[in-house]
């Protein structure tokens, strides 16, 4: 005989769903139905194992009085300061053994407890449902000591009825959760593993003849303008849309002249679905969606995708967002020219869609459903391809397709991600085509488009993204007739991305490619006391990928990037360009559907940085895909005679729901005349005396040559040649790219670790030249370089040549001088700003008149790496020196070494010095998005070549 020693737990590795759920339906915010919110603080237990407690604590009248407390919604791994466990990050590999469907006997569950009290005047016909929208991974759920089902599918709702089982007074919800489940094979997505109800939980009174099931249907017809709208519902009702005059019963069609909806003109309708027992508040957007000429078509145009991957994230709460963190996610987004969101990867939150819906944005909705992890065998054994998954893959897309069903934002439904291929994508992809038509089916691991209506591709470099556009890119002849999107694309991580306005170019250029989704949206950073930010490998995992998850264009706080600020300039709706010289400015409407007429554009001109005049500027109301040139005035008198130029601003000319009146959407800037170089005869010649050489204003070591001071300005290290940078993590590439990765070999040849012989110091009639030789141990590559110093007795100039010696294979990651000043603080230029900008992320740099401080100069990347250039500076003012260029050059100060910047794994392991270390660069290398996508281009490479460049160095005191 047997006997079972522990209460049975097979549910949590059984492949079904689940049990006792109802069917999927439409989701909504609200109706004049009661509810009721068991968000909250819950009573809470965990235990190591599934089976380790039995089900009593579900009964009524349990003492649960000495179990701690957990938010709902939340995840219990980040609450209770590590006493109940801690997060795991992985990009792929599962953090339990492939064994499908099995999961690990240590297997945290959580037992939570919610009493509550039913309101004394809540109704008592009808019946009643409880909603779950989120709970990772397996719940089972009771109700006053009855158990009602058990479920999976982490990121989509479940409910399930319980108007028999309410009590009036009080009423006990129990909920066990499982962190690891079959499930869990289904859900291996690039995030934190993060256990708990982490949605909302309600109760829903369900009067007679209330709503169940219903689906908006709102095509519009852009030749004629009018809309057609058909509610079905399964329970018979009417449909209400005053400002249409409209008054049906479901089911029936009705056309009107209607505003259609689109990302740049969301107009929504307000409704009502009334029925016998419900009124349920619509918002109607008219716009169709069809795959036409082989292009992705709203309402009859074409739409280019200026997207992102949204994970949702908050470094307390992790996926626990409420709805102002939604909303500022939206407002973002907009603000920097977004217009569209791929939910990664999995739905998000309703209420986000709401949002999307609202203020405007297309939306890629993409299924819970992800099984990378079986790369690493070659996908044998993959769920997907396994006809016993296939309905809990089914019910997946299902719980997506019905809950979101109503949002005009949603263009596509997305399969899911990175899943490989199987008979269950198929299954999937032939149920979503037949229960709603009116949209398209995204996968991009469907290369073959077997099952997709779009060829979707992640980090395609850039050269096959051109041949893509122009049909050479071959595959199956369904392939080559579909348009195509990069899903992902220009990862994120660190500094970066660079590139980005190089594939904008290329999506622009050719009408098959119809745009892409930056990876990612937020860096996924825990906040943590000591360590600022943690991410992979901070809370002890035995698998983990490091920072690979803090990889977004906004860092966890929701501060933009630069990443993000380039992304807006390079998307931005209105091009600005022209001569500046005989004050001509090309405008060119780059939306898709909106005119510029809720725009209004500004002149600014401007002498060495400064605005010296402004005024509007008449542009007109023009139809997307028009130009125009407009003339400028004539350029104000000015006797400085200094570098001269135009800035043109695209401005909102009132408020919209997402900005302010006199947001900037969009700018450009053009040059009048040549900059006027720095220049002076060397008239004073060095003296040598006690040890020390004096040069115009300046003091040198006679021995080594060194600079010590200029002026009354002591100087804390000499300038000398540098190469290094503290590698990003696009420098350091990913370890499965297959082109080179630069970061890797400049340590390997040395580049961290220079070596600077002292061939000569000479003091000649009008100059002080130091020779030296820069090389790595162990190499025999170098860089022959002279530093001639010269004055004209107010002012020292330093002109640095470079000579590569041996066979330089690789690029340098910078080029240009170092040194040190003991006291500086404030910063002011003349050159690009306001933020940082490398060879490749330098669209967004504007020419001007800057003032930072040397700590807000730095770009706080979670895990520090090089940062804060500033381009194109004609000259910078700090710690009592102006510096002026020859040519123009790039500059970086901060209060660590290079070397500290490099060891550092976290921002507090960053202590500010008593020196400010100032780079004064010729050339930097490129950026790139190699964490997981291309390197730099060939045009952004810091070759290693004979150079030449110069610094006038002066007094400000």
């Amino acid at each position: 005989m047997s006997f079972r020693t522990t209460p049975s737990v097979d549910y949590v590795e059984d492949v079904s769903p689940g049990s006792g759920a109802l069917p999927p339906r439409a989701w909504y915010a609200s109706s004049d139905a009661r509810s009721l919110s068991l968000n909250g603080s819950w009573r809470f237990r965990l235990s190591a194992t599934a089976g380790a407690e039995d089900d009593s604590f579900a009964e009524e009248g349990y003492d649960a009085g000495n179990w701690a407390e957990v938010t709902v919604p939340g995840h219990w791994v980040l609450q209770g300061d590590g006493a109940f466990g801690s997060p795991i990050y992985t990009n792929h590999l599962y953090p339990f053994p492939v064994d499908p469907p099995y999961v690990p006997t240590e297997n945290p569950t959580g037992d939570h407890l919610r009493v509550f009290d039913l309101p004394s005047d809540w109704p008592s016909d009808g019946g009643a449902v409880l909603r779950f929208d989120g709970v990772e991974s397996c719940a089972r759920v009771w109700l006053n000591g009855t158990e009602l089902g058990e479920f999976k599918g982490s990121r989509l709702a479940h409910e399930f009825a319980v108007g028999e089982l309410l009590k009036a007074g009080t009423n006990v919800l129990a909920v066990r959760v499982h962190q690891w489940s079959a499930g869990s094979y289904l859900e291996d997505q690039d995030q934190w593993w993060l256990p708990g109800i982490f949605r909302d939980v309600t109760l829903l009174h369900r009067p007679a003849g209330s709503v169940a099931d219903f689906f908006v249907h709102a095509s519009y017809d852009h030749t004629t303008g009018e809309g057609t709208l058909r509610v079905d519902s399964d329970v018979d009702g009417r449909v209400l849309v005053p400002a249409l005059d409209i008054d049906v019963a479901t089911g029936e069609p009705v056309t009107a002249p209607v505003e259609p909806w689109t990302a740049e003109t969301p107009k929504l309708y307000d409704g009502v679905l009334a029925t016998d027992g419900e009124r349920v508040p619509l918002r109607i957007g008219f716009r169709t969606v069809v795959l036409e000429d082989g292009l992705v078509k709203v309402n009859g145009t074409a739409v280019l995708f200026k997207g992102v991957n949204r994970h949702e994230w908050h470094p307390e709460r992790g996926r626990a967002l409420d709805l102002e963190t939604m909303r500022e996610d939206v407002l973002l987004m907009k603000r920097h020219n977004l217009n569209a969101v791929r939910t990664s990867h999995y739905p998000p939150h309703p209420a986000f869609l709401d949002l999307c819906d609202e203020y405007g944005l297309w939306v890629i909705d993409e299924c819970d459903l992800e099984t990378h992890g079986f790369t690493e065998q070659d996908w044998r054994d993959n769920p997907v391809d396994d006809d016993r998954w296939t309905p809990a893959l089914l019910d997946r897309a299902a719980r997506m397709v019905e809950r979101d069903k109503n949002h005009p934002s949603i263009v596509f439904w997305s399969l899911g991600n990175e899943a490989g291929t199987g008979r269950g994508l198929t299954a999937m992809a032939e149920w979503i085509h037949g229960r709603d038509p009116e949209r398209l089916v995204h996968y991009e691991g469907d290369w073959n488009c077997r099952d997709t209506d779009v060829y979707s591709r992640m980090y395609a470099f850039h050269d096959e993204v051109e041949k893509i556009g122009q049909q050479l890119d071959g595959g199956t002849h369904k392939r080559r007739e579909l348009p195509f999107i990069q899903c992902e694309y220009a990862h994120a991580m660190g500094n970066g991305p660079g590139g980005l306005a190089d594939y904008q170019e290329l999506f622009e250029k050719y009408d098959r490619l119809q745009g892409g989704f930056i990876w990612e949206w937020i860096d996924h950073g825990v906040k943590h006391a000591e360590l600022g930010y943690a991410y992979g490998g901070d809370f002890g995992e035995e698998l983990h990928d490091g920072n690979f998850v803090c990889d977004g264009l906004v860092f966890p706080d929701r501060t933009p990037s630069p990443g993000l600020i380039e992304y807006k300039k390079v998307i931005e709706p209105v091009r600005i360009e022209g001569d500046g010289a005989n004050g001509i400015v090309h405008v060119t409407n780059k939306q898709d559907f909106a005119d510029l007429s809720a725009l209004a554009f500004e002149w600014s001109c401007q002498v060495d940085g400064e605005t010296v005049e402004s005024g509007s500027l008449a542009v007109p109301a023009l139809a997307p895909g028009e130009s125009a040139e407009v003339k400028l005035p004539e350029p104000p008198a000015d006797g400085r005679g200094g570098e001269r130029q135009w800035t043109v601003r695209a401005l909102l000319a009132d408020d919209t729901s997402w900005a302010a009146k006199g947001h900037v959407v969009a700018w450009g800037q053009m040059a009048v005349g040549a900059r006027p170089l720095p220049s002076f005869p060397a008239t004073d010649r060095p003296v040598v005396e006690e040890g020390r050489i004096t040069l115009g204003p300046a003091g040198f070591d006679a021995r080594t040559g060194a600079l010590l001071s200029i002026g009354g300005v002591e100087v804390g290290a000499t300038p000398r040649l540098d190469v290094w940078r503290a590698p990003t993590d696009n420098d350091d590439g990913a370890e499965w790219q297959t082109d080179t990765r630069y970061g890797v070999l400049w340590r390997t040849l040395g580049l961290h670790r220079m070596r600077h012989r002292l061939v000569s110091v000479e003091a000649g009639d009008d100059a002080l030249t130091v020779r030296t030789r820069v090389a790595p141990a162990a190499r025999e590559v170098g860089l022959d370089t002279v530093y001639r110093w010269t004055s004209d007795g107010e002012r020292l100039r330093l002109s640095v040549s470079v000579t590569p010696e041996g066979d330089w294979t690789v690029p340098l990651p910078r080029l240009g001088v170092r040194f040190g000043l003991p006291e500086a603080d404030r910063v002011e230029w003349f050159g690009g700003g306001p933020g940082e900008a490398y060879p490749d992320t330098r669209t967004a740099s504007m020419i001007g008149r800057w003032q930072s401080t040397v700590d807000r100069l730095q770009t706080p990347y979670v895990r520090p790496q090089e940062n804060g250039a500033r381009a194109d500076v004609r000259w910078v003012e700090l710690g009592g020196l102006r510096i002026e260029g020859d040519p123009e050059f790039w500059f970086t100060a901060r209060r660590w070494t290079t070397e500290q910047l490099d060891a550092a794994q976290h921002r507090t392991d960053l202590a500010a010095g008593d020196t400010v270390w100032l780079n004064l660069d010729h050339g930097l290398h490129g950026i790139g998005s190699q964490s997981c996508g291309p390197g730099p281009l060939p045009q952004y490479f810091l070759k290693a070549e004979p150079v030449e460049f110069s610094f006038v160095f002066s007094t400000t005191r």
